[in-house]
């Protein structure tokens, strides 16, 4: 299974943009697509997952703000990401949750001036 992203760079304070993961490879049964970051420094953390039937789960400090959806048909899932702030500046990783098995993106860079 492989992960490919798109989206994310440089962007102005209150801006948006979007991200895009498309999975691909042998793929029975995705339970959940989303995304995590990682600021250097800092831990990773969760920024959106969505489940197959759409259930949605989103840290703390984008409620609001992003929004996640997938297409399940194509196995690609999309954020929205709207109000961007510098602290939203990171790596975000792409994360699949399919057949019992985790797989990451290798990540792709959103840094938000102010």
């Amino acid at each position: 299974v492989q992960l490919a992203e798109s989206g994310g760079g440089l962007v102005q304070a209150g801006g948006s943009a979007r991200l895009s993961c498309a999975a691909s490879g042998h793929i029975f049964n995705i339970g959940a697509m989303g995304w995590y970051r990682q600021a250097p420094g800092k831990q990773r953390e969760l920024v959106a997952l969505i489940g197959r039937a759409g259930t949605t789960t989103y840290g703390e400090s984008v409620k609001g703000r992003f929004t996640i959806s997938i297409d399940i048909s194509i196995y690609t899932a999309h954020l929205e990401m709207n109000g961007l702030k510098p602290e939203d500046t990171a790596v975000y990783y792409c994360y699949l949750w399919a057949d019992e098995i985790g797989t990451w993106g290798q990540g792709t860079q959103v840094a938000v001036s102010s």
